[in-house]
């Protein structure tokens, strides 16, 4: 896949002004939230190493039971702070949401991640490493999501023009393995073709 030379560092609403890691949660069982970890290793073309969702057919459970041989390309959940507090804030939710909550593996900060287009590969950028995660897709919440807060799932409602959909974060697959940490800087790298992403 072709990418254009240009390099996106910087972001709005970080307090450095810079995009980077918030926080790393995994699960080695399924369920909506994961717990926060002091780092996670990604695996080339499988995930996160140790969490539920890593492997290279499709883990999610709806999913599988209807295509279970389907390519996984939901291996990475990535969801921006400023969406946990946006959601948090217009839903009135009190203690708000957190880091891993919604099921996120990576919580980032000074990202505006739905807006990208599919194919953008984010870079997290290290001392002696620099994971790549290609994404995918807009995850569309489920009614599993209540299991958090009682409903909670009208509050990941957004409204594009005419239409209403439901955004809670991107999806993406592994290019590069390496381990992510709080406190690692986002690269961000935008294919040549910007097509939005899709919901998967």
């Amino acid at each position: 896949m072709s990418t254009t030379a240009t390099v996106t560092q910087t972001r709005t609403g970080s307090n450095s002004g810079q995009a980077q890691v918030l926080s790393v949660s995994k699960s080695t069982s399924h369920g909506v939230s994961k717990s926060p970890v002091g780092e996670i290793t990604l695996i080339a073309g499988l995930g996160v190493s140790g969490d539920c969702h890593a492997g290279k057919t499709v883990q999610h459970r709806a999913i599988q039971q209807k295509t279970p041989s389907v390519t996984n390309n939901r291996q990475v959940h990535i969801v921006s702070i400023e969406t946990l507090r946006d959601v948090s804030s217009r839903g009135k939710i009190t203690p708000p949401l957190s880091a891993g909550m919604i099921g996120e593996n990576i919580t980032t900060q000074g990202l505006d991640l739905v807006s990208l287009p599919c194919g953008t590969e984010l870079h997290f950028v290290g001392p002696s490493s620099k994971a790549v995660v290609v994404l995918t897709g807009l995850r569309a919440p489920g009614p599993g999501i209540d299991q958090v807060r009682p409903n909670l799932l009208p509050h990941f409602t957004f409204r594009d023009g005419s239409q209403v959909k439901k955004m809670a974060g991107v999806m993406g697959i592994v290019k590069c393995g390496g381990e992510v940490k709080p406190g690692m800087r986002i690269e961000v790298v935008r294919p040549a073709a910007a097509r939005s992403l899709p919901f998967v």
